[in-house]
């Protein structure tokens, strides 16, 4: 419960700050990173593109349950852990994006425009941050790491200058023939 409140402070302050934004000049080419305004995308494309969205998040989910499978089957705590709290949080957004969507629609129908951006903008948010958490995910499985299996050999080269002796099982402690001093004076 604690991470979803936490999730809806952070998508609401995210929508506050692009509700706040500062009005720009607009750049030359927009980079594929910049998200278009709402009020810019007719009705028919928010349902659309939302629809979309909740599917690739949806899509996302699975993955990331995979992940999570993966990490269990390895019994890797830490990996488990890592990818456990990205899911809460997908599952959160997910909720809300859910939410936005039906959200949405009403509004649409509605032709409340302030509404339906406002909602219209809760998704895509959502579906940007889902992006983010699906790639933290792969980082806490390492995606670069590989599988060792039973046909594979290790060949180890000690080098001739190292100390003899195995660390493993060390020297026995010689025994001590000097006496401690006294813990007082008085003895």
């Amino acid at each position: 419960m604690r991470n979803i409140g936490m999730l809806a402070v952070v998508l609401a302050s995210g929508l506050a700050l692009a509700q706040s934004a500062p009005r720009t000049a607009p750049a030359a080419a927009p980079s594929p990173f910049q998200q278009e305004k709402a009020s810019e995308v007719p009705d028919a494309a928010k349902l659309e593109r939302s629809t979309k969205s909740l599917t690739g998040m949806r899509e996302v989910l699975r993955d990331v349950l995979g992940k999570l499978e993966e990490a269990r089957r390895a019994k890797d705590v830490v990996k488990l852990n890592c990818v456990n709290e990205k899911l809460t949080q997908i599952k959160g957004l997910l909720r809300i994006s859910e939410q936005a969507d039906v959200a949405l629609q009403e509004a649409v129908a509605r032709r409340e425009n302030t509404a339906s951006e406002h909602e219209y903008t809760k998704v895509m948010i959502a579906q940007q941050k889902v992006s983010q958490l699906r790639t933290e995910a792969e980082k806490c499985i390492g995606q670069l790491a590989f599988q060792a299996d039973e046909n594979m050999s290790v060949e180890v080269e000690e080098p001739k200058d190292l100390p003899g002796g195995d660390p493993t099982r060390p020297r026995p402690i010689e025994d001590i023939v000097m006496r401690p001093p006294p813990a007082s004076p008085l003895q």
